[in-house]
């Protein structure tokens, strides 16, 4: 196993182990009490990829509105503590970021427009841009269940996606090397 497969494997473990000692008592209702499919705001709860890996061919943005180390406001809410949260640029990719509907491994429920997969996490994906009901193979392990899921292109944007650390407003646990977050999505700190 490579020093980097082992980092990333420890890393996971730890999280889980960290996750499983939770002393939180909070109620969570959750998508199945309803059988209603989950909305991507309601995903709080969710095990987070921290490991800041990104694909191979993923580029690195030329240009972008926001470099690496800038701090930025979140004026999005993907995940619960999102929204509001000041954070840190740390990577600027050009490619084309995908709203996506899927159905985890996992046997959790469906996955109504989760933002963004990129270009380069779809097993189908090449040098165009997919459209809207195009079924798909999911690469991207941003949450539980996401790797080689059957999802559904529900938007696409060319744009530039950036990863971000920041502090949830929630007063969880930093996040680290959240992906993905568009230009619209963020906003300068003074």
């Amino acid at each position: 196993m490579s020093k980097k497969r082992m980092i990333t494997f420890l890393t996971l473990a730890a999280t889980v182990a960290l996750s499983a000692c939770s002393t939180t008592d909070e109620t969570e209702t959750t998508s199945s009490e309803s059988n209603a499919p989950v909305e991507e705001s309601d995903m709080g709860h969710m095990m987070h990829d921290n490991s800041g890996e990104i694909p191979e061919v993923l580029e690195e943005a030329q240009d972008p509105m926001y470099e690496i180390g800038d701090t930025i406001m979140i004026e999005t809410g993907h995940m619960a503590g999102m929204e509001g949260a000041e954070g840190i640029i740390v990577g600027a990719f050009d490619t084309v970021a995908y709203e996506v509907s899927y159905d985890p491994t996992n046997g959790e429920e469906r996955v109504e427009n989760h933002k963004w997969v990129v270009q380069e996490e779809i097993t189908e994906a090449s040098d165009t841009i997919l459209e809207p009901g195009t079924e798909v193979t999911l690469e991207a392990m941003h949450m539980e269940g996401m790797e080689r899921a059957t999802a559904t292109i529900d938007a696409a944007n060319e744009t530039t996606v950036y990863m971000v650390d920041y502090q949830p407003t929630d007063n969880g646990e930093v996040v680290k090397n959240h992906k993905w977050l568009t230009e619209e999505e963020l906003a300068s700190v003074e």
